[in-house]
């Protein structure tokens, strides 16, 4: 492929959002030390940095794509959920609230120029019952997610409002990815055009 774009995330959710999106590429999940004592929106911000910075140390001339999410309310983060009994504390703190989903997205270039920016939504949640969450969690949904839901799955039964980016709430924002790409110098159109990522 003479134009590479290597994703640094094992995210099947944003795995699937690029082949809806007809943008061709290659998984290579960064691992990363993800300690970050930053607020939330910069620490997505650096997060996704320091993934591209791995993966570039893999595939120098290469575009690279990374990117972080985290869930925000009351100014505390929160990630995927160790176990089902955080899983539970964390739609706690969601249940009839507005929280917010923020999404950092690095794209490096061939010249190893960075480009990185953040995206922010903001998601409204039903309150939901002890058993309602219960149930939840027990299907095991939450279990790999920011913030412990999948607003794409079974979580959409308690979502009242979205403002932002459906695609964002997933874990990456295609309007975005759409101009740090350009701003980068993929040639994204005349690559994406008839082709479909494998």
């Amino acid at each position: 492929m003479p134009f590479s774009l290597i994703l640094a995330s094992a995210s099947p959710r944003r795995q699937e959002l690029l082949r809806q999106a007809r943008i061709p590429f290659t998984v290579d999940a960064a691992d990363v030390d993800e300690t970050c004592g930053l607020p939330a929106e910069e620490a997505v911000s650096e997060l996704s940095r320091r993934k591209a910075e791995a993966s570039l140390k893999k595939h120098p001339g290469a575009f690279i794509l990374a990117a972080d999410t985290l869930v925000t309310v009351d100014g505390r983060s929160l990630g995927k959920p160790a176990s089902p009994a955080e899983a539970r504390a964390m739609l706690r703190l969601l249940s009839g609230r507005t929280h917010a989903v923020c999404t950092g997205v690095t794209v490096v270039n061939p010249e190893g120029v960075f480009f990185t920016e953040t995206d922010v939504s903001h998601v409204t949640f039903d309150p939901m019952t002890e058993a309602e969450t219960d149930a939840y969690v027990a299907t095991g949904e939450p279990l790999d997610k920011a913030g412990a839901y999948a607003i794409q799955g079974q979580a959409a039964l308690w979502i009242r409002r979205m403002e932002g980016s459906p695609s964002g709430v997933i874990g990456l924002p295609l309007d975005l990815v759409r101009r740090l790409l350009i701003k980068a110098g993929y040639p994204l159109f005349s690559v994406a055009e008839g082709t479909v990522a494998p």
